[in-house]
């Protein structure tokens, strides 16, 4: 693995740990040139569903842009890196248990509210805003009305 630092092809693993569903392996690696620490993740590598967006054309899923529009909706809110990583591997296991080659851009919008609804509520009114084109006040009034209902969210 080279070092992402000084680009040198020589490190060590120093820690390893398997992730709590078993699915991912993190590991501690030190360069030897550098020695400097950095972290790797070793996945499964399974092929997961094509999006299709809702003008019909098709691009490949991609965790990092999930993980971008977390991190959006997230952005200065106090939400652990670890809970984001989690709603995303559920995200992702829900996507692969469903078999298909492809899935809509809207089904997978929708996998991230409800996460978002989970881990903290103005991310996720963040979120729906973009995802749901709020044009009003009122459209953020129903959604903080929708948040603050004693019904929840799955």
């Amino acid at each position: 693995m080279k070092c992402p630092f000084c680009n040198i092809g020589d490190t060590s693993v120093i820690d390893s740990r398997i992730s709590e569903e078993g699915n991912r392996v993190r590991r501690r690696r030190s360069c030897f040139n550098c020695d400097k620490r950095f972290t790797t993740y070793e996945t499964i590598g399974l092929r997961l569903p094509q999006v299709i967006k809702q003008g019909g054309t098709r691009s490949e899923f991609s965790r990092d842009k999930l993980l971008i529009g977390f991190m959006r909706a997230l952005h200065k809110r106090p939400v652990p890196t670890e809970n984001v990583d989690e709603a995303i591997d559920r995200i992702v296991q829900t996507l692969l248990n469903l078999g298909e080659r492809e899935v809509p851009s809207r089904m997978v919008g929708e996998m991230v509210m409800q996460e978002l609804y989970k881990l903290d509520k103005v991310a996720y009114i963040r979120f729906a805003s973009v995802y749901r084109s709020f044009q009003d006040i009122d459209d953020f009034h129903d959604a903080i009305k929708e948040v603050q209902s004693p019904r929840s969210k799955k």
